[in-house]
């Protein structure tokens, strides 16, 4: 069964960082979403199994970075520059099978920017 464990979460002032981990049951490929309240769910940024490949959210890019330590089974995204609108709830997924979709979850964890 696969699990996952986000932490790392939040409240922190514009302008500051975190770095949100997901611990996975396994090495998978994997990916960061996040939930802002009243929207729907959307892509944040995604790494291959091995670490190799990396994909961002434009509105994102330069500010999140997604890495992996696979000798612990971890994924993290170190987010810098925050702004009020990146308020939400992150998800981390797992993508399983290769070529398939994100099919396990983590429960969340919130992160709160204050102006």
């Amino acid at each position: 069964q696969v699990q996952l464990v986000e932490s790392g979460g939040g409240l922190v002032q514009a302008g500051g960082s975190l770095r949100l981990s997901c611990a996975a049951s396994g090495r998978y490929a994997m990916g960061w979403f996040r939930q802002a309240p009243g929207k729907e769910r959307e892509f944040v940024a995604q790494i291959s199994w091995s670490g190799g490949s990396t994909n961002y959210a434009d509105s994102v890019k330069g500010r999140f970075t997604i890495s992996r330590d696979n000798a612990k089974n971890t994924v993290y995204l170190q987010i810098n520059s925050l702004k009020p609108e990146d308020t939400a709830v992150y998800y981390c997924a797992a993508r399983v099978l290769p070529g398939s979709g994100y099919t396990n979850w983590g429960q969340g964890t919130q992160v709160t920017v204050s102006s």
